[in-house]
């Protein structure tokens, strides 16, 4: 883990790949007070498990579930889904794309070898499409409003009658 300027941390992934992931600086400073609690060489792990030993992508995943159900515990209206780390891999990529950044940037920064993947993989959601929607209503300088429920004309019902 680097946390010197540009922060950043090498990840091991899934397919033996290996990533290096830029930090905002508020998660690097965090970063740097739990190893400077626990340690003050930069060189020691932050994150380990009860023997000790590097925390593993299990064990990621088992301390995520564990604190969403103690979060549920508290906030009921969280969802009962089940939650996993790629979750929150979604989410940031999801946050970029709100931010605006561009697919393409998106699609570097997750490592995805084809822009199809990453297309498939941030799908927009209800947030971002009502920004667009009023992005456009607000460009086209339309008014927006309560969309009027269509009546068919006297005409219309006439001729459906007749037929």
């Amino acid at each position: 883990m680097n946390l010197t300027r540009p922060c950043q941390v090498r990840l091991h992934c899934k397919g033996a790949k290996e990533r290096i992931c830029p930090l905002w600086k508020q998660t690097a400073d965090l970063l740097r007070h739990l190893r400077n609690q626990s340690s003050p060489s930069p060189e020691h792990q932050i994150f380990l498990n009860l023997h000790g030993q590097p925390l593993t992508r299990d064990g990621v995943a088992y301390l995520l579930r564990h604190y969403y159900r103690l979060a549920r515990k508290k906030h009921a209206s969280l969802p009962r889904s089940s939650i996993h780390p790629h979750a929150l891999r979604h989410s940031c990529a999801i946050a970029l794309l709100q931010a605006g950044v561009d697919l393409t940037a998106i699609r570097d920064y997750l490592g995805h070898s084809s822009i199809a993947t990453t297309g498939r993989y941030l799908q927009t959601n209800l947030a971002m499409k009502r920004e667009v929607l009023n992005r456009f209503w607000k460009r086209a300088g339309l008014e927006r409003g309560q969309p009027k429920r269509w009546r068919p004309s006297q005409g219309v019902l006439a001729y459906l009658e007749s037929r």
